[in-house]
């Protein structure tokens, strides 16, 4: 039987198994109790992913940095292309741009990246040491997070999936974020 001729269990078949774990029992006596399980189960993949960034990067030799310069880094070394703030604020999703500029100044001062300029707009590029820091991180990530999550037999292909839902529901989230700021 392959995983797609496998039964996909029923909302009602979940609930008999326990009750539901939400973190705001208020906001699941809604139309999409589920809704507020994912929110849950997001607000602690959210903490736990900053928390594992900051700590893999310590263990790859560059303590301090936020969760947020770890993510502008590994941005910054992504495909060896200079990037400007603006699109670092895009692809990361910042709307703050001060925010990715104060940690583009934090990495430029501790030697991770280096200014350029494309045309009038400002550049980051990877400096040598910012990308031995991120194979390091790659080695450490590999050692120690890779290798749990593969041996939970989770099958590559539903993970991207569920990536992919995730990103579909950042719309969703987007959209309704407008909404609510034309209140």
């Amino acid at each position: 039987m392959t995983k797609d001729a496998l039964p996909k269990p029923t909302d009602g078949a979940r609930r008999k198994a326990g009750p539901s774990i939400v973190s705001s029992a208020h906001l699941a006596d809604g139309a999409l109790p589920a809704l507020s399980e994912f929110e849950f189960g997001l607000n602690m993949l959210t903490h736990a992913y900053s928390r594992w960034m900051v700590r893999c990067m310590a263990a790859a030799g560059v303590p301090d940095l936020s969760a947020l310069d770890v993510l502008i880094l590994h941005h910054v070394v992504h495909r060896d292309r200079p990037k400007t703030i603006a699109d670092l604020c895009l692809v990361l999703d910042v709307e703050d741009t001060h925010l990715v500029t104060y940690a583009a100044k934090k990495l430029q001062a501790l030697g991770l990246v280096e200014g350029g300029r494309r045309g009038k707009e400002k550049t980051l590029s990877a400096s040598l040491t910012g990308r031995a820091a991120c194979a390091r991180y790659r080695e450490v990530r590999e050692a120690l997070l890779a290798d749990a999550v593969a041996a939970t037999g989770i099958d590559p292909g539903r993970l991207s999936e569920v990536a992919a839902l995730m990103r579909t529901l950042s719309g969703h989230y987007d959209q309704a974020a407008r909404a609510a700021a034309s209140l």
